[in-house]
């Protein structure tokens, strides 16, 4: 929800916020702004005290800070203060400064202010909705939003407005939370299942799906989802080691801060293992080739789409070691396109040819007329090393005590990317029966997927003999 006022900046999409250098140019060329504790080069911010950059996050009757600033602002500064100790600095500043707390302050100038104070607290919520899960947060942002709202009656509705929707989201996530748990405390380990009713899994992924393009689709469902659900701060929140995060042991910190992102880590850990269990689970080679030359079409696919993080999971899935050893079953099967699709996420030299794919993935997006066009699903492991070696590789505060602020235009700018991708709405249409089967049928575990692996094609050595001997005693209980 954007205002629209004479004086209200427009807010650009994500991905005009930031240019190939890390961030516009030409921001900060208001004379006030280049002492006051802010350090520039060249219009550009490098660094500041961090009271000074908080001052610079409050807009005033002359001023209202970038969206590149604000995004950035917001991101990082949870590496130096919890967000409800920035908003309820913000909110002073706000009180303080624009005089809303005089009854008698003139209202020409609450006609002036208000409208971009109610800005900024919507870019807030729109942007950061999960820091409002702390009940300090929200009643900060209720006083606030009441002291403008009771100024005139058009600030009241977008008030209201920015309280509904943030309601929403945040109702939306709780619900997501909740199908996550059912999820993982009804998950059971295949072999259990067989043991206990063979006859409930006779069905294998073929059978629910017997066409590659449709499964990948249906990934790219979950991929979108899931992705969908992480918060941008997740990101900067799971490098927070020890610190004032740490500190506190009250509702914020308790709260899983990274809890979306790891759900989406172990939903690719989920599909490897997956693939690795459909695979390994026939009992005949021609079907277990099958089932390989499926999931190399499912792979292929996916690579088509931009869904570089299910393409990467089946990769992984099939070059598991019970699944690789299965010589005389792979020799069975056409290897060709496969050999491409390893090429492609081969990991030397940095993953370079993923990440020429990835940028071609991100330009087809940029420029697409369908939204199929704009599908950009990166290899999401990936994405969070890159994200944590920034962050290693440089320090959060220069030698001065200045906030190393150069740094975090580089971190908003990585993080900005993947909030454009994750917004894509998905164009397939969603078949539940095969989403339920992807989501919830039981894999094996990876001492089963051995015992599945060597039952198919025996041991080959005295330590694969000795394995399978204990995997059959210990699951199977047989000797």
């Amino acid at each position: 929800m954007i205002i629209k006022k004479e004086s209200m900046p427009q807010t650009p999409p994500f991905s005009a916020m930031f240019d190939s250098s890390g961030y516009n140019r030409n921001l900060y060329q208001s004379a006030e702004d280049s002492c006051g504790g802010l350090y520039y080069h060249d219009n550009n911010l490098l660094s500041g005290s961090l009271e000074a950059l908080i001052q610079h996050l409050v807009p005033n009757v002359d001023y209202y800070p970038d969206r590149t600033y604000i995004f950035t602002f917001l991101l990082s500064s949870r590496l130096f203060m919890h967000p409800y100790e920035l908003m309820a600095k913000v909110c002073h500043l706000c009180v303080e400064h624009q005089r809303l707390s005089d009854p008698d302050s003139d209202k020409n100038q609450m006609r002036k202010i208000a409208p971009k104070i109610l800005q900024l607290l919507t870019e807030w919520t729109e942007t950061f909705p999960y820091d409002f899960r702390d009940e300090r947060m929200m009643r900060n942002l209720k006083d606030l939003a009441h002291r403008i709202a009771s100024g005139e009656e058009t600030y009241r509705k977008n008030v209201q407005q920015m309280m509904q929707c943030l309601i929403r989201k945040l109702a939306a996530l709780s619900q997501y939370e909740e199908v996550l748990a059912k999820i993982s405390s009804t998950s059971t380990d295949r072999l259990t299942v067989l043991k206990t009713k063979p006859q409930s899994i006779q069905r294998d992924i073929i059978t629910v799906c017997n066409d590659p393009y449709t499964l990948a689709q249906q990934l790219t469902h979950i991929e979108l989802e899931r992705l969908n659900y992480i918060g941008p701060e997740e990101f900067v929140q799971a490098f927070v080691q020890k610190g004032p995060l740490d500190n506190d042991k009250s509702c914020y910190s308790e709260r899983k801060k990274t809890r979306n992102l790891e759900a989406y880590v172990e939903w690719f850990n989920r599909l490897s293992y997956l693939v690795a269990t459909e695979i390994c689970m026939p009992v005949k080679k021609k079907h277990r080739a099958r089932m390989i030359e499926y999931f190399i079409d499912v792979a292929r696919e996916c690579f088509n789409i931009g869904n570089f993080n299910s393409l990467m999971a089946i990769i992984s899935g099939m070059n598991m070691s019970p699944v690789s050893r299965l010589k005389k079953t792979w020799a069975k099967v056409k290897t060709a396109k496969f050999d491409i699709l390893e090429h492609q996420m081969d990991p030397s030299s940095n993953f370079y040819n993923y990440r020429t794919a990835l940028r071609g993935a991100a330009q087809r997006s940029l420029t697409a007329h369908s939204s199929r066009e704009k599908i950009v699903i990166p290899f999401f492991s990936l994405l969070i090393k890159d994200i944590y070696f920034l962050n290693e590789g440089c320090a959060n505060r220069l030698p001065n005590g200045h906030v190393n602020f150069e740094k975090f235009w580089e971190l908003a700018k990585q993080v900005s990317e993947f909030m454009t991708w994750k917004q894509v709405e998905c164009p397939f249409e969603r078949d539940r029966k095969i989403l339920q089967y992807l989501i919830t049928v039981p894999v094996f575990s990876e001492d089963a997927l051995y015992l599945a692996s060597y039952e198919s094609e025996g041991p080959e050595n005295h330590i694969e003999k000795d394995r399978w001997k204990s995997l059959r005693s210990s699951l199977l209980g047989r000797v």
